[in-house]
């Protein structure tokens, strides 16, 4: 790596002082090190992966390893690439500019994928072996205009309908679930249990949702991640008009000036809690400014950062709570960094018909991503829930222990039984 180079962990360095790197096909040894250079706001889940991806590469013959290369580096040398088309651990915008704009760029790219296409089932195999039990719980708000049995229909022929008994008071239903005790008695949520458990540590569960009240759920911890659409209001009126003054004011000649820009718009100490921890502060810039929509839409931002959040810090245990959005206002205020409240003066109005319609498609977008992923499959139990709703979806292995339970059940016993499967 540079001279320059970011730190990263020490079994990772011992790797590269190794020369793993120089062994390796410039533009893949070049990509990797991009990836690690800001090691320290890396998720521990990234930082394993790359770990486990290098030391797989170091336990392999050299024979093995130059046949999983072979076809890159020929590609490589179709292309043009070299040592003054590509300098030793750099990736830079004129790299990726002479990717994309050469004729092999296709060949090189499918090349590439078959390397991960062989290496990944490998590395999918040690997670497996280390396995444990896992929880995704999402909630829907009360407002949707359906009963349950106009719910998850995207599931249809997958998973077992639970009947429960919500409670008197509707908005009891996501304490009572998650806590297993009224909210007044603050008891900690299933989140903070497994956080605090022998198999948590920081960035295993996480809280994400467009309003605010899971995340004032239990007591104190700052162990569970918790993204809040509602409470990072403040830090995402001030990006939409920190970057459209930029637009307006034509500072920014290309994406690379715009793009070291939008990474110094980190969020202030005052406008959220994440502030505190830089990984998950980056996280929050980066959902907010990369997602289409996100600064937005409530229920866009939920799923944006659901998914960004199972791809890079694979939580044990997730609680996704989507909101009702507002209806949408004409186009000209939906540019991505535009403040629709300042842009028009129409009033915004509730759109229940259209959240339930976006919701349908978002379950099913949230599951499929987790289950994209070797530490989920088969040891993950899906909660799909509505406020106040007397059902819910369960799509669980056939050990999770609400699928034997006699309905309808007390919400404490569904959470008793999440405390089980967990082992919390």
């Amino acid at each position: 790596m540079p001279a320059n180079a970011a730190k990263v962990s020490p079994k990772l360095q011992a790797l590269i002082d190794k020369g793993l790197l120089d062994a390796l096909p410039a533009s893949f040894s070049s990509f990797c090190v991009d990836q690690v250079k800001e090691w320290e706001l890396l998720f521990p889940a990234e930082r394993s992966y790359y770990e486990r991806l290098f030391g797989l590469l170091d336990r392999s013959s050299p024979e093995a390893v130059e046949r999983l290369f072979n076809p890159v580096r020929l590609i490589e040398r179709l292309m043009g690439v070299n040592d003054r088309t590509w300098p030793k651990g750099q990736f830079t915008l004129e790299q990726v500019d002479f990717l994309n704009r050469n004729p092999h760029y296709p060949e090189w790219r499918a090349a590439v994928s078959q390397v991960f296409a062989q290496l990944d089932p490998l590395l999918d195999a040690e997670m497996v072996a280390s396995g444990h039990a896992r929880l995704v719980i999402v909630i829907a708000p009360a407002q949707l205009p359906v009963g349950p049995d106009r719910m998850w229909t995207r599931f249809q022929g997958r998973g077992t309908r639970i009947r429960v008994q919500p409670p008197e008071r509707e908005e009891e239903f996501a304490p009572v679930l998650l806590t297993g005790e009224d909210r007044a008695r603050g008891a900690p949520t299933i989140a903070q249990l497994f956080a605090a458990g022998k198999k948590g540590g920081p960035y295993t569960s996480w809280i994400i949702e467009a309003g605010g009240m899971l995340s004032q759920l239990g007591s104190a911890s700052n162990l569970v991640a918790k993204y809040s659409y509602e409470s990072l209001a403040q830090y995402r009126k001030r990006l939409m008009q920190e970057v459209q003054n930029v637009v307006n004011a034509q500072e920014v000649p290309g994406p690379r000036q715009l793009s070291a820009r939008l990474k110094q718009m980190k969020i202030l100490a005052s406008e959220g809690h994440v502030a505190r921890d830089p990984i998950l502060a980056e996280f929050a810039r980066a959902i907010l400014l990369s997602g289409n929509g996100t600064l937005l839409i409530n229920n866009t931002f939920v799923e944006w950062a659901t998914i960004q959040a199972v791809r890079r810090a694979r939580p044990s245990v997730a609680v996704i709570g989507f909101g009702v959005r507002n209806k949408i206002k004409p186009f000209s205020s939906l540019l991505i960094y535009a403040d629709q409240e300042a842009a028009t003066p129409i009033p915004s109005q509730m759109d229940t018909l259209g959240s339930y319609v976006d919701l349908e498609v978002f379950y099913k977008y949230v599951w499929q991503e987790f289950e994209k992923y070797a530490e989920y499959r088969k040891n993950t139990a899906y909660l799909f829930s509505g406020e106040g709703m007397d059902e819910i979806l369960v799509i669980a292995p056939p050990d999770f222990p609400l699928l034997s339970a006699a309905d309808p059940l007390k919400l404490p016993t569904v959470f008793q039984g999440l405390r089980d499967w967990l082992g919390v």
